[in-house]
């Protein structure tokens, strides 16, 4: 049984995405840290990309039998090209402690309910150990500009990893971005759809609105080929090759592991 929690991001140009950190609650309190076994990593990008609108009620909430509006969430599905997991091989994570011990005043764990019972007020308070998560992506993420949706999952044995939410709107050191979505959130029995954490499910008057811990590290490749054009490979391997000053030096400085690694990366890209 599966629960996603996903925030936004937005990319200017093309960007080759090599790490990610991600901070969340342990639970219960002294599960060691030997006991998170795995890191995947989803992105989305909003919806109606990636979606099928038509099992929505249209303009102007799309809503569905399940969620009161689905304006500005993830999509349906997933980026396939973009998704990562340690035990495929394709990211590796570092876990370390923040804090020992440490309390929140609320959190959404299984009171993640369709339509009419979405607004429970959440599930309460919790307490745990803070860690962060450092992720490196084996290959790197390559996306074109756009608006995204990052979503990480942590599996943890006997336990269960509540992802952190932080200030909105985001303050130093994070970097503000506009639009600045909210969070979501949805398990399996409300998939495809999501809901939000703060309108949908926390509710009150105002409701609350969330961000989530989490960072992204990469370079851009401003003159990068557009995905889908028949000279996209070869305008961006030609784009890496004068930015870095060769092929080379490119997947060095792009944190792939060999020319061979970049390319197909690209080539992937450039299907899109």
């Amino acid at each position: 049984f599966e629960t996603e929690t996903a925030d936004d991001f937005i990319l200017t140009e093309t960007t080759s995405i090599a790490q990610a950190t991600i901070s969340g609650l342990i639970v219960p309190s002294g599960t060691p840290l030997a006991s998170i076994g795995n890191v995947e990593v989803e992105v989305y990008h909003v919806f109606p990309k990636d979606s099928d609108v038509g099992r929505t009620s249209g303009p102007p909430k799309f809503s569905t039998a399940q969620v009161p509006t689905r304006v500005n969430s993830p999509s349906d599905v997933e980026i396939d090209d973009a998704t990562r997991d340690g035990s495929l091989g394709t990211l590796a994570f570092t876990p370390s402690l923040v804090n020992p011990r440490f309390s929140v005043g609320n959190t959404v764990v299984t009171g993640i309910n369709e339509l009419p019972d979405s607004t429970t007020l959440g599930d309460g308070p919790e307490t745990g150990e803070v860690v962060q998560i450092a992720i490196t992506f084996t290959p790197p993420i390559l996306l074109p500009a756009d608006h995204y949706f990052f979503r990480p999952e942590v599996q943890v044995a006997g336990g269960d990893f509540l992802y952190l939410s932080a200030p909105k709107p985001i303050v130093a050191p994070g970097t503000p971005f506009t639009p600045d979505l909210q969070a979501w959130i949805r398990n399996s029995d409300l998939a495809p759809d999501w809901l939000r954490i703060g309108t949908d499910i926390i509710g009150g008057t105002p409701a609350p609105t969330f961000n989530m811990t989490f960072s992204l590290a990469g370079e851009t490749v401003p003159q990068a080929g557009t995905p889908g054009l028949a000279n996209c490979q070869g305008e961006s391997l030609s784009a890496l090759a004068h930015q870095f000053g060769g092929i080379h030096a490119a997947a060095s400085a792009l944190w792939f592991p060999s020319v061979k690694a970049l390319q197909q990366s690209f080539g992937a890209f450039c299907e899109q």
